[in-house]
């Protein structure tokens, strides 16, 4: 029972540490000392919730549907179609990108209503305007229905005729455009105008301005597939902050680049990786002439069928190989003999590659070894949420999936609990509250906008309380945020419950002094790799889910008896162990207890 006590007074003592070392005496919380900036900036996140659900709520999803089509061109045939329009397709199939072609019209159908169709079913219209685009109506119909279908990605091509000329219907431009004009209604020629003047300012390319044509045909190739990479699928839409994350990761895959690329993505399990990637593969895949989304289950097998072999056996690695062969080619039991099999079957061909939740570097080094392994242009892109995998394997390109914003985490909240992205009217400031109340670890968000869905502003009202004492971690959430927990060893582990218990948001300086005898260094360094804390300007912050998660493991070490737990952190457990104990005041006149162990 003493060493209960004294178990206790530690714990009691680091708290107090804790505080001082955020805190120092004389140096009030700057955001306490000043409530009405407190104040101003909740009431800058509400308005800023507010406005952007606004937004949203009137804007429509230009990426909220699968297209038929990568590309729609529009040209005049005359002057284009057989130089300009044919190299264009060529570096289009090049690049793997699906464009209409006119001439997949069958000869019995009625032109137009196929045209419209194509158009409607394209995501990027790419529109060549040449000297005599205006003398064809069908060239300016195609152009207005382009514009009207308010979904679509337009890129204006100035080919041979200067921008000016479309954009104010001037010059040897203007004019074929008055002729055309003749046999229409002012109606017609109105919209006409209107549609020149709307896509010749966008941003686009004019030919006057490249010295090689081959080069530009490239780099507007380049531009659609820049274009197409940023696009999500419908079966994405409920996904919030997508396209930001599509963004950044398109930058690090460099899709221009004829150089093979291994691109990690690493975070947190629950927030949202895997939706990532699979994101990815589904905009890329058409880009790729062999392509594979690999999941843990797929190695899972392997290794089942091996499981008394050891984890570096040559058999097994086959095995995998023969796996991974048989599907991305289509070819059932593939049987090699020689690792090397693998390299000799892809050094030629583009690839994407996606292996997704690794847990072991083995599967790495077995299908994904060397970068030359692969064709050039080809991507790897490997998912985890053990940096350490990422880095021993030589990638560099990492893309850290954080937590979301608090508005996107409203957002989150908002789309499922009502299935849209904004609050309808009289649940604004609830979701504030609730998120605020909550945490911003995506799997929860959604969790708990589900177990809310449907429920009156009274019950979300009710529900504040409980989430003010702590968010009580649904089992599926736990079961997800475990894994990385489990797969630490034990003293790794014993450090994670020192942080979520006592140590959050200490400095690591402080840690490791506090903890001498144990190698700090390392175990802060294989938690932050596994995302379970991070270290931002010297300090130790962990996620709340992860705190209570780890404070959870501590609880259930003695439920019925609060003095076997390794630490205590609730007022009231402290209050009671401590009414239990008989502790000599040498022991407590020099100690200075968290204030909150008054709280009772």
């Amino acid at each position: 029972m003493v060493n209960t006590c004294v178990a206790v007074i530690k714990s009691s003592y680091l708290s107090a540490v804790m505080s001082n070392v955020l805190y120092p005496p004389r140096q009030t919380p700057y955001f306490s000392s000043i409530p009405l900036l407190t104040i101003s900036i909740s009431i800058v996140f509400v308005l800023s919730f507010l406005l952007l659900s606004l937004s949203l709520s009137m804007a429509s999803s230009s990426s909220s549907r699968n297209w038929l089509y990568d590309v729609f061109l529009s040209f005049r045939g005359g002057d284009v179609r057989v130089t300009f329009r044919s190299h264009f397709l060529k570096e289009f199939d090049r690049k793997l990108i699906t464009a209409f072609r006119d001439n997949e019209i069958e000869r019995s159908h009625s032109l137009w209503p196929d045209l419209e169709q194509a158009i409607k079913d394209s995501r990027i219209a790419v529109v060549v305007f040449s000297k005599n685009y205006a003398s064809s109506s069908w060239c300016l119909n195609e152009l207005l229905e382009i514009v009207n279908c308010n979904d679509k990605i337009i890129i204006p091509v100035f080919y041979g005729v200067d921008p000016s000329q479309v954009r104010y219907q001037i010059g040897d431009f203007g004019r074929i455009f008055e002729k055309t004009c003749k046999r229409q209604t002012e109606e017609v020629k109105n919209q006409w105008k209107k549609a020149l003047t709307l896509v010749a300012n966008m941003l686009g390319f004019d030919s006057a301005k490249w010295d090689d044509e081959a080069k530009m045909i490239e780099e507007i190739a380049n531009d659609v597939l820049r274009k197409l990479l940023l696009t999500t699928s419908k079966d994405f839409d409920d996904f919030v902050g997508l396209e930001d994350h599509i963004a950044n990761m398109s930058a690090l895959l460099d899709l221009e680049s004829k150089e093979v690329k291994m691109v990690g993505i690493w975070g947190s399990s629950g927030i949202g990786k895997t939706t990532i990637a699979r994101a990815l593969f589904n905009n890329l895949f058409r880009h790729f002439q062999v392509r594979k989304f690999i999941d843990r289950s797929f190695a899972y097998k392997s290794r089942e069928i091996h499981s008394s072999a050891n984890p570096d056996d040559h058999n097994m690695k086959l095995h995998l190989q023969e796996s991974f062969l048989s599907e991305i080619l289509r070819m059932p039991n593939i049987k090699i003999d020689d690792p090397t099999a693998l390299e000799e079957r892809l050094k030629y061909q583009k690839v994407l590659i996606i292996i997704d939740d690794l847990d072991d570097i083995m599967v790495l080094d077995t299908l994904v070894g060397q970068t030359q392994w692969f064709g050039y242009g080809s991507r790897i892109i490997v998912v985890t949420n053990d940096k350490h995998f990422l880095t021993a394997h030589g990638i560099d390109h990492i893309y850290e999936v954080s937590f979301p914003t608090d508005v996107h985490a409203c957002q989150m909240l908002c789309q499922s609990a009502f299935k849209q992205n904004y609050a309808p009217e009289g649940f604004g400031d609830l979701v504030v509250d609730v998120v605020r109340h909550a945490c911003s670890f995506p799997l929860g968000l959604n969790l708990l906008g589900k177990y809310l869905r449907g429920r009156n502003e009274e019950y979300w009202m009710d529900i504040l309380p409980r989430l003010e004492n702590g968010l009580r971690l649904d089992g599926k959430i736990e079961k997800i945020l475990r894994i990385s927990y489990d797969g630490l060893d034990s003293e790794d582990q014993e450090i994670f419950r020192h942080i979520a218990c006592i140590f959050i948001h200490m400095k690591v300086t402080t840690i490791k002094s506090l903890l001498a005898e144990s190698d700090v260094s390392f175990a802060l360094e294989n938690l932050a790799d596994k995302s379970l804390i991070h270290v931002r300007q010297g300090y130790v912050v962990m996620h709340r889910s992860l705190q209570e998660m780890g404070r959870k493991i501590v609880r259930i070490q003695s439920i019925d008896n609060p003095g076997e737990r390794e630490f205590l952190v609730d007022p009231n457990d402290i209050h009671d162990v401590l009414n239990a104990c008989t502790v000599s005041f040498f022991f407590l006149k020099n100690l200075s207890f968290h204030d909150s162990i008054y709280k009772v």
